[in-house]
């Protein structure tokens, strides 16, 4: 145990010990443990009669930005023999540092460091997140479930389709009515997918009347079995203005299929401007302006996120009074260009399928090089707004207004965050900037995330912050704190800034420095 290990006295023993069990207190759950056993959250121990976090204290280097896999800087017990591997720029992450619950408490550690001449501190915890769930972005056409369609994991609810975005669509998961609002079976369930897709692992979701997907941050995702790989390039009027010129003297006709807007270039805006003459062509869909029809079929998995497998299935009687003519030549494509396919009209003004010709072959593979890979986004989503803040300050509310204020920069695992306005600290991060392994959970059920809140020391004190607990990292790596876990290093993301550094250039560009 570190020195320090003996400033704290987590339990009384007379009080809380059960036959040779502890009770630990660092959730509402307050397990009982045993000798060498951990709670219901793996995340805390028994270790010869004290409460231990299992996990290491994460510390990031900035200086090195590797990314590298973690290495240890002591373990639990040795002695520290004093050398950093950077004096300038580490920053202590709440990854592995505990909670302040029942928030009665300072926060487990609160660093002090000094950059560019300022005094700065980052206040670190480990929050309890009953209210808290994720955004999941889809980078695919494919008709996934009709919005609002439930969304399941295990069998049980754990959220639903949102509205969709420009190439992708979208989920909403967890919340706090999935979490503790229904059965046990669905909070556990809605627990696990949120831990889950947090820590960059796999999961299996179920739609309501539409596909299973396979979601992994970072990963593209796996649609009722098949892989997706592209991102559409745009809309099907989109797509028109981009490449008419290429197709312009190639072809005589492009469609391109698209669930949203499907286009025809003769009739399009961009296809006028270029001169394209009119084909007597017609789409069997809602005409919203030239060229843009809406709801030419059911979206689905099919062309373009339609339902359909056959695209002349979208066109009407061609008509000679309006261009159309024997060997008339039409090309078709999706807006990924995965599918695509040439017709000329025959003597009856009927399409049939030709060999697809190399001159056109060019311009499908331009709309694939243009496509972005298809990759799934996962944003967690939280409220920080509640008791954690009393580990913070005395005065909880006023770490809000600072939060709004931008005095206060917070991070989730030293990754920054989005901080939605309005009242309260609600706050979302991008799950891949947080180091693997960052989320926990608590069996009541909640997710456990780390959050920081780094700003000047000065400010700190003013809104009433725990001056008496402050600490120096030094200290902080040489002795631990309350829980009696190691400290381990790694290089930070190198897309991620360094806390302190990006608070006092917010601050100097918004005048709160």
């Amino acid at each position: 145990m570190s020195e320090l290990a003996e400033r704290f006295e987590t339990h009384d023993p007379g009080e809380k010990q059960v036959a040779e069990k502890i009770r630990c207190d660092a959730c509402p759950v307050m397990c009982y443990i045993a000798d060498g056993r951990t709670g219901a959250c793996d995340r805390y121990g028994n270790s010869g009669g004290r409460i231990v976090r299992m996990d290491p204290l994460t510390i990031l280097d900035h200086a090195a930005e590797t990314g590298a896999s973690m290495v240890p800087f002591v373990a639990e017990g040795e002695a520290w023999d004093g050398e950093l591997l950077n004096t300038g720029s580490r920053f202590v992450t709440a990854i592995g540092a505990g909670t302040t619950y029942p928030d009665y408490k300072p926060a487990p550690f609160i660093v002090s460091q000094e950059v560019e001449g300022v005094d700065l501190v980052t206040v670190v915890t480990e929050g309890i997140f009953s209210y808290c769930g994720v955004k999941v972005k889809i980078d695919t056409d494919r008709h996934l479930g009709p919005e609002t369609a439930i969304v399941r994991s295990q069998g049980e609810a754990i959220g639903h389709v949102t509205t969709g975005e420009y190439g992708s669509q979208m989920l909403s998961l967890g919340g706090v009515h999935h979490l503790t609002g229904g059965s046990k079976a669905e909070g556990r369930a809605t627990c696990d997918a949120l831990l889950n897709l947090c820590n960059r692992k796999p999961v299996e979701l179920t739609i309501d009347g539409g596909a299973t997907i396979i979601v992994e941050a970072g990963k593209p995702p796996v649609i009722d079995g098949k892989q997706e790989h592209r991102m559409r390039v745009g809309c099907g009027s989109a797509t028109i203005g981009m490449f008419a010129t290429q197709w312009r003297g190639l072809v005589d006709e492009v469609v391109v299929v698209d669930d949203h807007i499907t286009g025809v270039v003769s009739e399009h805006q961009a296809g006028k401007v270029l001169g394209w003459q009119d084909t007597g062509i017609k789409i069997i869909g809602r005409r919203s302006t030239p060229g843009r029809y809406f709801k030419v079929s059911e979206p689905g998995l099919g062309w373009g996120g339609t339902s359909i497998s056959d695209p002349l299935s979208i066109l009407g009687e061609w008509n000679a009074k309006k261009g159309a003519r024997p060997g008339l030549s039409l090309l078709m494509v999706s807006t990924t260009g995965e599918q695509f396919a040439y017709y000329e009209l025959d003597d009856e003004l009927k399409p049939v399928e030709k060999p697809f010709p190399e001159r056109l072959q060019k311009s499908v593979n331009l709309i694939e090089d243009n496509c972005e890979p298809a990759l799934c986004t996962v944003l967690f989503i939280g409220g920080a707004g509640g008791s954690l803040r009393a580990g913070v300050t005395e005065n909880p509310v006023n770490l809000t207004r600072s939060v709004q204020g931008l005095k206060t920069y917070v991070t989730v695992g030293g990754a920054p965050v989005y901080v939605w306005p309005g009242g309260g600290i609600t706050l979302m991060v991008d799950v891949t900037r947080v180091p693997e392994g960052a989320f926990g959970y608590v069996p009541t059920p909640a997710l456990v995330a780390p959050i920081e809140f780094t700003l000047r020391r000065d400010d700190y004190v003013r809104l009433g912050g725990y001056e008496a607990e402050i600490r120096s990292v030094e200290d902080i790596v040489a002795k631990g704190g309350e829980y009696l876990n190691p400290r381990r290093g790694t290089g930070a993301p190198s897309d991620n800034p360094w806390p302190p550094l990006a608070q006092l250039r917010r601050a100097a560009s918004n005048g709160t420095g």
